[in-house]
């Protein structure tokens, strides 16, 4: 008989031993093999060595900053990063995001949760590798075709205004992460409107509701930062 193949690899970039203790012990129990890093400096490196699945990564580290250990990882990797956050730190999250992360936790945080968001990521990498050829998007009951520019709710069609449907389309992109404001600014309205974030509450409010209990239960809001599709 087979052995079951290995679990996925996940990087622990964290200085304070209790969060690591506390992940040494739940994430193996969740079927995920683990490395280790106190510092910035030691998570690049073994980064490089191991090529893990997922990085767990702190915001707050004694060498460098988890903005600076994103970017130097985003210049080879398309790993998921997921930023280990204490609360108040909004600004930093949304640095970090627009650095390539993600998504985000608040710590103290559940280990279902991060399990949860840790399998969200990896959905989001499979279904990159193996994106639709026609460029059809799925994500639970939602359906969108870009080249026709349609958009279907369990079968029905739903009419979008060009705004609301660029918007869908940018999140699309990036199923299972939250899209910061700013970039949702950047990629709809363009460079001059990045500091319009009322225009973006109003449509995404509008397209919620065009949605309805699809958007409610996959468009994800985290308030002060940006919004995402989370996909069954």
């Amino acid at each position: 008989m087979s052995s079951a193949p290995p679990g996925p690899l996940v990087l622990i970039v964290d200085d304070e031993p209790q969060v690591r203790r506390f992940l040494r012990t739940a994430l193996p129990a969740a079927g995920y093999r683990l490395v280790e890093a106190a510092t910035g400096a030691e998570a690049l490196r073994m980064a490089e060595q191991y090529v893990p699945d997922v990085v767990l990564l702190d915001l707050g580290l004694p060498d460098m900053d988890g903005r600076a250990v994103a970017l130097a990882l985003r210049k080879w990797s398309r790993v998921p990063i997921l930023v280990l956050s204490a609360r108040g730190e909004e600004r930093q999250k949304v640095a970090l995001l627009d650095a390539g992360a993600d998504d985000y936790l608040t710590k103290p945080f559940g280990i279902q949760e991060l399990v949860a968001r840790i399998r969200a990521a990896l959905r989001r990498v499979a279904r990159s590798a193996s994106s639709d050829p026609t460029g059809l998007f799925e994500c639970g009951p939602l359906r969108l075709d870009p080249s026709a520019r349609r958009v279907h709710v369990d079968g029905t069609e739903i009419h979008l205004t060009p705004i609301e449907f660029k918007l869908l389309a940018a999140l699309a992109a990036h199923p299972g992460r939250i899209v910061t404001k700013k970039q949702l600014l950047l990629e709809v309205w363009g460079p001059q409107h990045t500091s319009e974030t009322q225009y973006l509450r109003v449509y995404m409010t509008h397209l919620r509701r065009k949605l309805g209990e699809a958007g409610k239960s996959i468009l994800r809001t985290e308030a002060g930062v940006g919004y995402g599709l989370e996909c069954p």
